[in-house]
């Protein structure tokens, strides 16, 4: 290895190809949250359990899904990205293939609540924040928007072949195709992921200034993440950061993401055109999330964020109406809410960064991501009741509509002295 940090001047940065294993790596896990929402219907009738009693089970990993973020950012820290991707990508795959042989509620509670929710935990948004954060300092919201954007792709891609799949030859097909894609991300990372630029002799992409020498980080990771949680608290932003994600959980893997299909087919809408309409919001996500890095770069993102929430709002108040209404309107909420559907990260992750600072950056966000995965199990369990208790999704989704107007207006004051500093 060479000991230079200074890069080839026409060589490719291995910023791009670390982002690349990443962005590939974020993609498979993708199809294991994608999965609950097309086997939800079938894994119900077969054991003839209600909505809410699948959904506890979906809760549970969701929760995990968040609470793991933290302390996986800490593990990252501790023993490397590749190592902690290599053991996510195991989880889940252990944890959907042996699914298949379940057949009593605490078998999918432990395999699909407790370990694909820590495995997708770990190979989550925070491991985007903290290979954008450590690999880059030019481009590195727009290397957070693509990265973001890599679970719409893959729910694009997941979604349909899923959704067929649980169709033609049953739930258990679907948890099988999970784990046989993520064992086999396994070798790829082993092979391509470095856990830092200086692995490579080199600096992140567009750093600039005199070297620096980062201090290696030893000690719990549990600790260490429990600790930057309590300097974190003493601040007002932070509970602002993950109130507003809190909403952002609630209103879009935790209800849309699971309860959409379910909801569609109380409408009389088959399940694998709902799969279709999910992939066309991926879609859309997936320019919209990676426009919003870009302007992340440019733009307050506080301003931003405003928007997203506010759009994602109306649109979820408008729903209802969709789902009762001609084809059209559904193709309309699929286009207004896929634009935003986790645009809301990379201006989240400026925001954490210019407040907490970098070194703190990827704990700190870790904790927001919790917030978004608790709002998330919350939206998943609560909206299954509202559907038992009522015969409708429609409260659950008027109630997320509201929650998201209220976190447009809650957004506008985080960081705005610093920023406004900035600007003077």
């Amino acid at each position: 290895m060479s000991s230079s940090l200074a890069p080839g001047p026409r060589r490719l940065h291995y910023a791009w190809i670390a982002a690349g294993v990443t962005f590939l790596t974020l993609l498979v896990a993708a199809g294991s949250r994608a999965t609950p929402g097309v086997i939800l219907l079938p894994l119900g009738n077969e054991f003839q359990w209600s909505r809410a009693t699948v959904s506890f089970v979906v809760s549970i990993n969701i929760l995990l899904y968040g609470l793991i973020g933290p302390f996986a950012a800490a593990l990252y820290q501790r023993f490397g990205l590749r190592r902690v991707m290599m053991a996510a990508l195991v989880c889940i795959s252990l944890g959907y293939g042996l699914s298949t042989l379940a057949t009593r509620y605490g078998h999918f509670l432990l395999l699909w609540g407790v370990l694909v929710g820590g495995g997708s935990g770990m190979a989550a948004t925070v491991l985007g924040a903290a290979v954008a954060t450590r690999w880059f300092t030019a481009r590195r919201g727009l290397v957070m928007g693509l990265l973001t954007a890599s679970t719409a792709t893959g729910q694009l891609i997941f979604l349909p072949w899923l959704a067929s799949a649980v169709t033609e030859q049953g739930w258990r097909s679907a948890p099988l195709i999970v784990a046989v894609a993520t064992a086999a991300m396994v070798p790829v990372v082993g092979r391509w992921m470095r856990d830092h630029p200086r692995d490579v002799g080199l600096r992140a992409y567009g750093e600039t200034g005199p070297v620096t020498t980062e201090a290696p980080v030893s000690g719990n990771p549990a600790a260490r993440a429990l600790a930057v949680l309590g300097e974190a608290a003493g601040r007002r932003d932070f509970w602002l950061l993950a109130g507003s994600f809190f909403v952002c959980g609630a209103s879009t893997n935790g209800l849309i993401g699971t309860h959409l299909v379910a909801a569609a087919f109380d409408c009389g809408i088959p399940e694998v055109r709902t799969a279709g309409l999910l992939a066309l919001m991926g879609l859309f996500d997936l320019a919209g999330t990676t426009a919003s890095g870009w302007l992340s770069d440019r733009y307050n993102p506080r301003y931003l964020l405003f928007c997203y929430y506010g759009l994602r709002g109306l649109s979820l108040l408008f729903l209802p109406s969709a789902l009762l209404g001609p084809a059209a309107g559904l193709g309309v909420f699929a286009v207004f809410y896929g634009l935003d559907w986790i645009a809301t990260v990379p201006p989240t992750v400026r925001l954490t960064a210019d407040v907490f600072g970098r070194e703190r950056a990827a704990i700190v966000f870790g904790w927001v991501v919790a917030a978004h995965q608790v709002g998330a199990a919350c939206a998943a369990y609560g909206a299954g009741a509202v559907r038992t208790l009522f015969g409708t999704y429609s409260p659950a989704f008027i109630g997320a509509g509201a929650l998201c107007l209220i976190a447009a207006v809650g957004v506008l004051p985080i960081a705005r002295g610093l920023h406004s500093a900035r600007a003077a």
